[in-house]
Order: structure tokens, then C-alpha cells, then sequence
């Protein structure tokens, strides 16, 4: 009986393969990422530079050392900084007759860094680089140099103790005063989306969403058999069969008609059940952008064709909760104000939230403004206060604690999914879930 379970199993495991939205090629991948970048760089960054008074922006990283912004700016084929990498954004301002000048793109280096940064430094005229870079800046007379030195956000602390101290080392004393942190630009150019990003964006979401479905199916569960841990490890080999990324190890977990105590006592990791409450924290990195997804889904017990009514009902709570979040969404609200109303909200709903909902973007926990973190509920320090903009991203991240009677305890329902937010308003860039995924869906039961 166990060989014919195993060979059932390796069968469905082999056979089984879902269809998903068309996935590109690695080549194809990298050529997409390239024009991305490039059209960020174009008709993007000018914008945010002069939004946050900055003519000149400089990005030093070592390899191997990475600032998280570096990242964002290198080629497709370029998986590192090579040696030190110096990029320089310039701004050119206007001429005489007031016509833009555009940006300039420096890179200091032996080579061009992809189409955008052209190589401006020549080892055999000067061995120096970090000499030639002083040079570079000096003849621009930048009036606010931005440097990637940050006391809140981790994602725009890019440039290393040892290469800011040689920076100031070379720079003419006469520009130190013009030296200053570019937190803001960093994390402006990280949060903010282009037209072109989220028309990518809305199919990487749905293969996030086809490939949870996929995983929370009879195609990879049976219950009595399938494990949390066989869930999350067949999650990780179809990402990596599909030639995507994640950026954290998804994970499943149950809730389920039993005493909080006997859940601890059970084996781990745990066997999947009839009557379980499902859920999933999962994402993936496609195009240099990332997902970050929660869903629930029920295993139907003999009889079945539905979850139960009550757990319908706590689901029910779990959007409106999302609801009343995204409602708060306002431009130039703060993080903290957003989290603030939208508790108070709730607690007149009779819900009792819990909201941790964070940026996503280039990073899966991305810079941007912060709306609360689960050991957070009156507010986050510093990225809370930071205001919302428009054209970002976030994933809608937060439970609904309810009390189930028939269970005798309360249920979580824990749900996550990535929206846009601009001048339009907020809406989910691929939808959200509104019902539980049934296990099996209830077309393939036998009547």
C-alpha cells in the first residue's frame, strides 16, 4: 500500500503541471528588464530628482558588497558591482533660452554600464578612479550632491563607512557643505512604479496567484497523506521549474476544529485534514519585481460541496478589513495616520485587526511608507510618518481575529495581497481572493 501511494504521488507530481500565463525566456527576461531600466531612467528619475532638489546623485558600491539601490541600476547581465562600480546622475538644468538640458549619466568606470551610463574614466590617462571621479564632480559644481546614507531606511544605507570617508577624502573641501543624505530620492526611485512596470506587474501577480491555486488542489494535496512542509517544498520546486525567484521560503500552516494546546502536541510538520483552514504566505521575483501573497483554502470534509457558513463568514471579515484600509488611502497621508484611522475603523466594525502592510516593489518589504507592523499597532517610528505617494505599490497585508462558536476559539483570517495606488485611487494590480479555495473544487467531486 505505502509503494502505491508513493507512485500515485510521483504521478501527480509528474503529470499534473498546471498552465500559467506565458513565462519569458531568460534572454527574453533580460531584455525587458533592460528597456524597464532605461525607461525608468529617462522619464522617471529626471521627475524625482527635481522633486527632492537634487542635481547630482552619487552611487558608489564595492562587488559583492551591493547597495541596494546599485541593484536597481545595473544591466540584466550584471549580477554585481564589478570592483567598485561609481555611477553619477547630473542634472544639466536649462540653458539660456531655457530649454531642459536632461540628465547626464557618468559612469565611472572602464566600460559603459549598460546603455544608459556611459563610461567616463580612462585607467590609462588616469590610474586614479576615485581621483577621476573628484574631477568629474568638481567641473559639474553640483549645488546638492545626494549620497546613499540613510538613518531609517535600510534599502537607501547603500554606501559603506569606508567609501563614504574616501568620497570626502578627494572631494574639494569647497563641495563638502553640498554633500547630504538622498534617503528620499533613494526611496522615491524604489517606490515609485512606471506605466510600464504595472502592465508587467498585473501578469506577475496573476502567476503568483495560478501557482498558489495550483498548490492549494488535489493535484498536489491529499489530504491524510500531504504535509505543510510537502505544500511549501512543492511551492519552491515549481518556482524553480517555472525559472522564477522568491525571496523568502513560502510557508502553510493550519487551523483547524481542536484545541490551540493539541496543535503543539500533534507531529510536525502536520498532515493536511478534512475540515482544515488552509493558509499560505507565498511570492515570487519575475522582471525584478516581487509578489507577496496570503490566501486561505478549506479542505472539504466527506458530504461536503462548501466550507462551512461560519468560516465563510470570518473570511467575510477578512475583506472587510482590506476595505476599510485601502479606503484610508489618501495622498499625503502618513503611514502612521493611515494605520490610526483604520483601526479605530475597525474596532467600530466590530473586527478586531491587526495590520502590518508594507511596500513592495523592487524589494518584497520595499521602501516607501510603512502602515504598521504586527508588534507595531500604534504606529511605526520614522517610515511610518513617511506620506503616500502616488504611482507605489503595496502589499495589503493584515488579519481579522473572530471568534468561531462551532470551533470554541478564534480564527485568523490572514490575508495579503499587492495593490497600485495613484491618482485614480487604490485597486488590487490582479485582484483578491474573496472566497476560500476549496480542496477539491467542488466540479470534481463525484455526486
Amino acid at each position: 500500500m505505502k509503494y502505491l501511494v508513493i507512485v500515485a504521488l510521483i504521478f501527480v507530481s509528474k503529470f499534473s503541471i498546471a498552465q500559467y500565463p506565458a513565462i519569458l525566456s531568460q534572454r527574453d527576461q533580460a531584455r525587458v528588464v533592460d528597456e524597464l531600466l532605461e525607461d525608468r531612467l529617462r522619464t522617471l528619475l529626471p521627475t524625482l530628482m527635481r522633486r527632492e532638489g537634487f542635481d547630482m546623485w552619487v552611487i558608489i558600491s564595492r562587488e559583492y558588497n551591493e547597495d541596494p539601490v546599485i541593484r536597481t541600476l545595473l544591466p540584466a547581465t550584471w549580477f554585481a558591482a564589478r570592483r567598485t562600480t561609481m555611477l553619477v546622475v547630473y542634472d544639466k538644468g536649462k540653458d539660456n533660452k531655457g530649454n531642459d538640458l536632461g540628465l547626464e549619466y557618468l559612469a565611472v568606470a572602464r566600460y559603459d554600464v549598460g546603455k544608459v551610463f556611459k563610461r567616463a574614466w580612462d585607467p590609462d590617462q588616469q590610474p586614479d578612479q576615485w581621483a577621476q571621479l573628484a574631477r568629474l564632480i568638481d567641473e559639474r559644481n553640483p549645488k546638492k550632491i545626494g549620497v546613499n546614507k540613510a538613518p531609517h531606511w535600510g534599502h537607501a544605507d547603500g554606501m559603506t563607512a569606508n567609501d563614504y570617508d574616501q568620497f570626502l577624502t578627494v572631494l574639494p573641501k569647497r563641495l563638502f557643505t553640498h554633500v547630504t543624505s538622498a534617503e528620499k530620492l533613494a526611496v522615491a526611485w524604489l517606490e515609485t512604479r512606471t506605466e510600464k512596470e504595472m502592465v508587467i506587474y498585473q501578469q506577475i501577480c496573476r502567476i503568483a496567484h495560478q501557482i498558489i491555486a495550483e498548490g492549494f488542489s488535489d493535484n498536489v494535496i491529499q489530504p491524510g497523506v500531504t504535509t505543510t512542509e510537502d505544500v511549501v517544498w512543492w511551492y519552491r520546486e515549481e518556482i524553480k521549474r517555472l525559472k522564477l525567484d522568491t525571496w523568502f521560503q513560502p510557508s502553510v500552516s493550519i487551523q483547524r476544529e481542536e484545541p490551540e494546546t493539541m496543535m503543539f502536541k500533534r507531529p510536525q510538520p502536520l498532515v493536511i485534514m478534512p475540515g482544515d483552514l488552509l493558509h499560505v504566505d507565498f511570492g515570487i521575483t519575475y522582471l525584478r519585481l516581487n509578489t507577496d501573497t496570503q490566501q486561505h483554502a478549506y479542505i472539504l470534509k466527506a458530504g461536503e460541496t462548501d466550507a462551512p457558513e461560519y468560516l465563510k463568514n470570518a473570511f467575510k471579515r477578512g475583506n472587510k478589513l482590506q476595505d476599510i484600509l485601502t479606503s484610508n488611502f489618501k495622498e499625503g497621508k502618513t503611514g502612521n495616520s493611515i494605520l490610526a484611522d483604520s483601526r479605530n475603523q475597525a474596532v467600530a466594525a466590530s473586527i478586531t485587526p491587526s495590520i502590518y502592510t508594507h511596500p513592495i516593489g523592487f524589494h518584497g518589504h520595499a521602501a516607501g511608507t510603512t502602515i504598521g507592523m504586527w508588534d507595531m499597532q500604534n504606529g511605526v517610528p520614522h517610515t511610518g510618518d513617511y506620506p503616500l505617494h502616488y504611482k507605489t505599490a503595496y502589499s495589503i497585508e493584515l488579519n481579522a481575529s473572530v471568534y468561531v462558536i462551532e470551533w470554541k476559539k478564534e480564527v485568523r483570517i490572514q490575508l495579503e495581497e499587492d495593490g497600485y495606488f495613484d491618482e485614480t485611487g487604490f485597486r488590487y494590480i490582479d485582484g483578491r481572493q474573496t472566497e476560500l479555495i476549496l480542496i477539491p473544487k467542488p466540479g470534481t467531486i463525484n455526486k
